[in-house]
């Protein structure tokens, strides 16, 4: 099998402009995810690791660890969309069987968690494949508005729904309920990215302001793979301290 790990990876940031040049223990951001996904080649040596950016210092950070980056400078809404442009210009023509879209703000990911994704999108029949995480909902991040829920069958893997509210609802506030957390990671049939990118954005994503419910309003099928492996998505400077004190852990 031939996997395309694309990282979308832009300079401006509300929160936090620059983000992927942010240094974290030593290193760019976006060194760290690329080097955390690089290692699929391990499993997968065909597969190819690329870089997605419409900034020339990120370019040449990614060029400075000797990794692959290509430039889209088109503006497009999301991070889906740019590595669906990157997809079409530089490598539609490869034979992947999945493009993976791994978010730029990831720094803790491994090739581990990528195998594992790119296991269950091999055999389950989905256009689709993300991942989640179990969490129990005395959990205080369940009432984390960025924290994205996902309703999800953990009998059959199937994603049902993506929310930034309470769910599921406990309404008999039965004790040991879980929610599930979603983690922006998504590998794709290259048909199922062409056509989802040709969609305009359906009424719920514009809600709740998430793009994957544009998949499951226009039929798409979505499965997920479980993970208990630690991520930390940055979002704000103050997140950086997270990250570190995380890596320090792992030594």
């Amino acid at each position: 099998m031939k996997a395309l790990v694309l990282i979308p990876s832009r300079y401006a940031s509300t929160r936090f402009p620059g983000k992927p040049l942010a240094k974290i223990s030593g290193a760019s951001m976006v060194e760290r995810v690329y080097r955390g996904c690089e290692k699929i080649l391990d499993f997968y040596p065909e597969s190819i690791v690329a870089v997605v950016t419409d900034n020339d210092l990120i370019e040449e950070e990614v060029k400075s660890f000797s990794g692959n980056v290509v430039r889209v400078d088109d503006d497009v809404p999301s991070g889906s969309e740019r590595i669906n442009l990157a997809y079409q210009r530089f490598f539609k023509t490869n034979g992947f069987d999945f493009v993976i879209n791994v978010q730029g703000d990831e720094p803790l990911i491994e090739a581990d968690l990528l195998k594992k994704l790119i296991e269950f999108h091999s055999t389950a029949n989905r256009d689709v494949a993300t991942v989640v995480k179990k969490i129990a909902q005395s959990d205080e991040s369940f009432l984390d508005a960025n924290k994205v829920k996902a309703i999800f069958n953990e009998d059959n893997g199937i994603c049902h729904y993506f929310s930034r509210a309470q769910v599921p609802f406990n309404r008999n506030k039965s004790d040991g309920v879980n929610w599930f957390l979603h983690i922006g990671i998504y590998s794709f049939k290259p048909n199922a990215l062409e056509e989802f990118c040709k969609l305009p954005q359906s009424q719920n994503e514009q809600i709740e302001c998430l793009e994957q419910l544009r998949l499951l309003d226009n039929g798409f099928t979505m499965g997920a793979v479980q993970t208990e492996m630690t991520l930390c998505g940055v979002d704000s400077p103050e997140d950086i301290k997270v990250v570190e004190r995380i890596i320090n852990e792992k030594k």
